[in-house]
């Protein structure tokens, strides 16, 4: 079940530069588990897939948008699932942050910014989301609508990031506003 979703993936993700030796191992890993399962891209993938987020930045770079998931208990950036009308992994992250955020006109830098392997017992028992991370801008003075999907929605200053996130949001963070600054 290979398509064009699978093949911007691969494509993305071999010509991605990892900015480190971990972040270099999760990009293999991905690369193995695309040629392994032609579904790698959509949950049917057991017991790993592909998912897309992306954090949120506003306008001035100074805040993010994070949504606290109410099955992880955690302030995350946005994202998820791909679908099969997907035809790349910026078009998946960029509608799930429009989705999630009520942000219609997000401009998303298609580039990854980082990769996160992460355990989801609620989604697939034993199994990983292979999260592939980007990250957004927000127009001047948008307003942010809390999807069904979240518990809250909120922004957040990027030096003042909630105590009930993780390392991952925080390295996310840190990364997308060097991206952001110009600074690889």
């Amino acid at each position: 079940m290979t398509g064009a979703l699978h093949a911007d993936a691969v494509r993305s993700l071999s010509g991605w530069s990892a900015p480190d030796a971990d972040q270099e191992r999760l990009r293999e890993l991905y690369l193995a588990v695309l040629a392994e399962r032609g579904d790698a891209m959509y949950r049917s993938s057991r017991p790993d897939h592909l998912t897309g987020s992306v954090l949120v930045f506003s306008a001035d770079h100074r805040q993010v948008l994070l949504t606290l998931h109410g099955k992880a208990g955690l302030w995350l950036q946005t994202g998820g699932h791909c679908e099969e009308s997907d035809t790349t992994l910026a078009s998946a992250a960029l509608r799930e942050g429009v989705e999630e955020s009520g942000i219609a006109d997000l401009v998303i830098d298609p580039v990854p910014v980082l990769l996160s392997r992460h355990a989801v017992p609620f989604c697939v028992p034993g199994g990983h989301h292979l999260d592939v991370q980007l990250v957004a801008v927000a127009p001047e003075g948008a307003t942010a609508v809390r999807s069904e999907e979240s518990e809250d929605l909120r922004w957040f200053d990027v030096d003042g990031l909630p105590a009930n996130t993780d390392d991952d949001v925080r390295s996310l963070v840190s990364a997308g506003a060097r991206r952001l600054r110009g600074i690889l």
